[in-house]
């Protein structure tokens, strides 16, 4: 990795993150999106199915029945997100190609929260027509259309026309993504203030696209239209501004009144309800101050709302306050919405999306948050009060239960409105939704914040490798761990933080040969290998070998835990952790497992590391260490058991020996789900494992993956993650009394940085 790698910004400051994102964006390849093929493509038989000749086969299917393009064609799971860049959240009119970032932004949301494929498509015109012209050209490629950053009215006009002359859902996000979230979140604030919707009195600040969407989805949940006031840059929609043209379109024409308020503060002067969309800063405390009890404030302005949550809180602590913030309570995210929008609207093939669909998903997320919090969400959050009320008035983005309600909500609103062109049975789609989610991508996220809630020490004995530094520095900025790095000449050291624009702040430097706890040390692992053979003399060597200082460090409770291995092989550092930390119980296996994450799936690879050929007995206990471990990440473990049969399909050796380790674990962990033997590929396929070995414990995608011996696990892992677009943290070494993990050998920083959390998060838990 060259220096230039290594100087990684900082992003806590407005330099740092300008850079970082510049820098997240072209490496290692420009922009956030590729094509991936579904299919296989690597002989000339493949060519031939693929493009020509085979592919005139379904061409001539879809020209002969145009539905047919759903089934042979990708057209059912794609959306295209469409902008001309005239009104880019915060940036205003930069224009499409400018605009082309947040499109592909938007295409990775769709892809992570619903699996929803996306092209971005920007239109270099600012002409209404044009880009109605262009989408219903376009409009044969694609499942749905996602309009996104068009400025009002252009936005109302486009949506309205493709709406009407496309059998494809069609939706403006900008406009109504905001309405229905921020609809659910109002469902539950009327609700919890005791009010009823058509008493309660309004004020809408911001009549462009969002904020007249907004007014006309709260009249739709019940607000009377009478009770509610807009405001826009000039002050209240009041019949006697004499406003002209475009000023009084037809879409605002409806919010003028006759009324004496004429400013914002006019109108707060009473409100039960603000709803802002417009720009930061606007609300002052003040009139906030005027608002009726218990009042409810929406201050959804981005990047910086009309009023911060800290200052609605402290004028009125007696309100309920939501802002576009995710660094506050109660949250109105976007995200929320489209993505299980799109997927329930796609999953029944509607051709439209319908305000009876749009009703359903506020009413399902208001829903969704009265229910009882899992456990993975909350720690998901950090926040383990995660209870229906005054700060949690919407469910969180990475709920899982989000895709479930939502697009269930959605698909049945498009059957009983008689727009599914597909009806599913209800049921039987919520559980093919309920088994699409991943519920172990959330890993990372959780050992993240658990490591941030109580950060251990945690020891680097290679703290001159510049990757250590880097690593050591992001996991302060971060919060993970409080770093210790081990260094022959701490002056140097200090010198090659300067060297890489990186601050020692937050950083023990520790020479060891030079510790005031040398003595200790020596003596402690003099005690620990004095029946091994180990002289004082040869203690006193030994622990000259960093690795050696750090796995005392650990062992008399100096450092919570080790991470080491970027500059050596493996038995460089376990060869120190057996000796000095050891297993947690005497005669215990040490194993080495890898997270891998590919296809927005993680599994765990056991052993991967360590073990060269274990026994049946050692299989069983590599396979149930590793499921403690995921356990204390929060996943719960599905262990397959690999190898060459299928349930005996084949007797041998190697394969009885599988069959005996699955036999082990499943008397000494009965609750757990294990079995096998199995092949892989059969093991991942649920489809194919229900209608073949309908027998078989494993009925979900197993996330454990026991290889037979070191051989397997570890190519399979090298070659996923060379091949597979796969991704790997490990080894997570299991068994030991301590937590010291190992690093591949130049390994990259962010997998230094994960294996330090990972550290923390043992530590912490034991």
């Amino acid at each position: 990795m060259s220096k230039k790698e290594l100087m990684k910004p900082v992003l806590n400051t407005k330099k740092g993150l300008k850079q970082a994102a510049l820098n997240y964006h072209q490496h290692p390849k420009p922009g956030k999106i590729e094509v991936v093929p579904t299919k296989s493509f690597v002989t000339q038989d493949d060519l031939s199915l693929a493009y020509t000749p085979g592919v005139a086969a379904p061409c001539l299917e879809i020209a002969e029945n145009p539905e047919n393009a759903y089934k042979y064609t990708a057209k059912g799971n794609l959306v295209a997100v469409l902008s001309n860049g005239t009104a880019v959240l915060g940036l205003g009119n930069i224009g499409a190609l400018a605009g082309k970032p947040v499109m592909e932004g938007k295409g990775i949301l769709f892809k992570r929260f619903a699996d929803i494929d996306v092209f971005d498509i920007e239109v270099d015109s600012e002409d209404p027509q044009e880009v109605i012209r262009t989408a219903k050209s376009i409009a044969p490629t694609f499942g749905g259309i996602n309009l996104e950053d068009i400025k009002a009215p252009e936005c109302f006009i486009i949506e309205e026309k493709l709406k009407k002359e496309l059998n494809i859902p069609v939706f403006h996000d900008d406009q109504h993504g905001t309405a229905i979230i921020s609809g659910a979140a109002l469902l539950n604030a009327i609700e919890l203030t005791g009010r009823k919707l058509e008493d309660a009195k309004v004020v809408v600040s911001g009549a462009g696209a969002a904020g007249i969407a907004c007014a006309n989805f709260y009249v739709s949940l019940g607000i009377n239209i009478e009770n509610l006031l807009m405001t826009d840059s000039k002050g209240v929609l009041w019949n006697g501004r004499g406003d002209k043209g475009d000023e009084r379109n037809k879409y605002k024409r409806k919010f003028y009144r006759d009324t004496p308020k004429h400013t914002l503060a006019d109108a707060m002067d009473g409100a039960d309800v603000f709803f802002g969309v417009s720009k930061g800063g606007l609300l002052t405390p003040t009139m906030v101050k005027t608002m009726a009890p218990d009042p409810i404030i929406f201050a959804m302005a981005n990047p910086d709302p009309e009023i911060s949550y800290p200052d609605a809180i402290a004028a009125r602590p007696d309100a309920i306050v939501a802002t576009g913030r995710s660094d506050y309570p109660n949250q109105v995210n976007n995200v929320l919405g489209f993505p299980f929008i799109f997927r329930g609207a796609l999953d029944v093939r509607a051709t439209t999306i319908n305000e009876e669909m749009k009703m359903a998903v506020a009413k399902s997320l208001a829903a969704l948050a009265k229910e009882e919090v899992p456990d993975a969400v909350k720690h998901i959050y950090g926040e383990e009060e995660l209870v229906f009320g005054r700060n949690y008035i919407l469910p969180k983005p990475f709920d899982h239960r989000v895709l479930v309600a939502a697009s269930a909500a959605v698909a049945q609103a498009a059957m009983d409105t008689g727009v599914a062109q597909q009806p599913v049975n209800i049921e039987r789609y919520r559980e093919k939704l309920m088994e699409s989610v991943d519920w172990s991508r959330a890993i990372l996220r959780n050992i993240y914040n658990s490591a941030k809630r109580n950060p251990k020490r945690i020891v680097f004995p290679e703290g001159d490798c510049p990757k250590i530094i880097w690593a050591a520095h992001e996991i302060v900025m971060a919060g993970y761990a409080k770093p210790i790095l081990l260094t022959k000449d701490k002056a140097a050291l200090l010198q090659k933080f300067k060297e890489l624009n990186h601050s020692p702040k937050g950083i023990e430097i520790i020479e060891p040969l030079n510790s005031p706890d040398w003595d200790k040390y020596v003596s402690t692992y003099f005690h620990l290998r004095q029946r091994k053979g180990k002289t004082m003399e040869g203690a006193n060597e030994s622990l000259k070998n960093f690795f050696y200082f750090g796995a005392v460090m650990v062992e008399v409770g100096d450092a919570d835990g080790m991470v080491a291995g970027i500059t050596v092989e493996y038995p460089e550092v376990l060869r120190p952790a057996i000796k000095i930390v050891g297993p947690k119980e005497k005669g215990k296996l040490i194993a080495g497992m890898y997270l891998v994450q590919h296809d927005r799936k993680s599994y765990f690879f056991a052993d991967a590391a360590v073990n060269i050929n274990p026994t049946a007995e050692q299989l069983a206990e590599i396979t149930m260490t590793a499921a403690d471990t995921m356990k204390k990440l929060h996943m719960q473990p599905r262990a397959a058991m690999l190898s060459f049969s299928n349930f005996g399909t084949v007797s041998s050796p190697e394969s009885d020996k599988i069959t005996k380790a699955v036999s082990i674990v499943k008397r000494l962990r009965p609750d757990m789900i294990v079995d096998g033997p199995v092949q892989p590929d059969i093991a991942l396929n649920q489809e194919v494992m229900d209608e073949r070995y309908p027998f078989a414990d494993i009925h979900r995608r197993p996330n454990l993956l026991i290889f037979p011996n070191l051989d397997a696990g570890n190519i399979s892992l090298r070659l996923v993650t060379h091949f597979g677009h796969a991704r790997s943290i490990g080894p997570i070494i299991t068994g030991l009394a301590k937590p010291i993990h190992v690093l591949p050998k130049d390994t990259e920083v962010n997998n230094i940085v994960n294996l330090a959390a990972i550290a923390s998060v043992d530590a912490a838990r034991g």
